[in-house]
């Protein structure tokens, strides 16, 4: 498994799906998956410090997995198939790990309130896995949103079957 770090939610004015592009810890690889605009907004919300009146869904089903005495250990995106990505949930309770099925919006969004690793199985990255072309590295953006102009073209690019 490839740990991955939250890098941005980004968001289309063209659609209301979002994109949320995960980092690899070790390399300059990204892991960009479409998702939802209530997900998109839960995992920001969590990133942004922001605090909400009342438990949203995922601190929810976050504290409802603690009240049942168990923990969440990691989540991880662990297939692509036919333009959908596949997640998991790893829980622990009574010593035993279990692996819970869920799209990878809920579980990233998930996995930010709970402070626990991200990963992805190797053939996800394989497949879907990108880097920024050398050309763009190179150049030293002035400020964060600069920085996530190499992407603007893989937002052009990606079709609205290529989300989870």
């Amino acid at each position: 498994m490839i740990e991955l770090s939250v890098y941005a939610v980004l968001y289309s004015l063209l659609s209301r799906y979002r994109v949320v592009l995960l980092k690899e810890i070790r390399e300059e690889r990204y892991l960009p998956i479409w998702i939802g605009m209530n997900e998109s907004e839960a995992i920001a919300i969590k990133l942004q410090g922001a605090q909400v009146p009342r438990p949203m869904t995922h601190d929810l089903l976050n504290n409802v997995i603690g009240e049942l005495e168990g923990t969440l250990q990691y989540i991880v995106v662990n297939d692509l198939r036919e333009h959908t990505f596949f997640a998991r949930l790893a829980v622990e309770r009574d010593g035993d790990l279990v692996l819970i099925d869920s799209r990878p919006s809920d579980a990233i969004a998930l996995a930010v309130r709970a402070s626990v690793p991200i990963y992805a199985e190797g053939s996800v990255m394989d497949k879907a896995g990108i880097y920024p072309s050398p050309e763009i590295r190179e150049a030293k953006p002035e400020s964060e949103d600069e920085s996530l102009g190499v992407f603007r073209d893989l937002l052009d690019s990606l079709d609205s079957e290529d989300r989870e």
